[in-house]
């Protein structure tokens, strides 16, 4: 198999290249010294497009490393920019789905914590009121599916805190499913959590169309029951 044959690319043109992370890929190198996602990017980039040099690949956003779904790398510097302003001023819209165990208090809700960072253990805390140190933190989320063990919510995030989506749900008894870090009782095999990046929408940078991005999650009974319920 050529390198980076093993991409699933969403989405590419001469400014933006986004593709579907697999749950253990890296968004961003690390202590671990593992190939990040984006290394693999860049060698497809190099290898279909004759590139002799260094390939240019800017990471625009990041996903935890458990966690699948869209990530998008800007191809140029400019484009790279240009994202980043969207990206801080709150100008996309990101959709996760996420399957929990228990049932949230309400079939939707907005849920708005005070969020710490711990960087011994790499985790954050969800307070109800703010503390020194802490960032506020918001999410709406819905109930897009109800199975026979598990709830699949849908969840838009107003913020981009650490360990937002993950750190919220578990505070109000909903840790999502394999996430031992935020206390769900046992892990998935493979280490990954049931935590997906189902749709990135923003407008683009250079010609201003709308552009609306959308990753299948990995092959898994639950996830093939949240997307059937997506398409019904």
């Amino acid at each position: 198999m050529r390198y980076g044959e093993s991409l699933e690319i969403l989405y590419e043109d001469n400014h933006l290249i986004a593709v579907n992370k697999p749950p253990g890929a890296l968004s961003q190198g690390d202590k671990t010294g593992d190939d990040p996602l984006g290394e693999e990017v860049k060698q497809y980039l190099k290898i279909k497009y004759h590139k002799p040099g260094e390939v240019f690949l800017g990471v625009v956003h990041r996903l935890d490393r458990p966690v699948s779904g869209v990530i998008i790398f800007a191809k140029t510097s400019k484009s790279l920019a240009r994202m980043n302003k969207i990206f801080q001023e709150k100008a996309s819209q990101k959709t996760y789905w996420a399957i929990v165990k228990q049932r949230p208090p309400a079939k939707e809700g907005i849920l708005i914590h005070y969020l710490k960072k711990n960087e011994k253990t790499n985790t954050s805390r969800a307070y109800i009121q703010e503390i020194p140190g802490s960032k506020k933190a918001e999410l709406s989320y819905h109930i897009l599916c109800q199975m026979d063990h598990y709830i699949g919510l849908e969840i838009l995030p107003a913020t981009g805190r650490h360990h937002q989506i993950r750190a919220q749900l578990s505070s109000i008894g909903c840790p999502i499913k394999g996430d031992l870090k935020y206390g769900f009782p046992r892990s998935n095999e493979g280490g990954f959590i049931h935590l997906h990046a189902r749709k990135l929408s923003f407008t683009h940078p250079v010609s201003n169309k709308a552009i609306t991005i959308i990753a299948d999650p990995p092959t898994d009974p639950l996830w093939d029951r949240m997307r059937q319920k997506d398409e019904s």
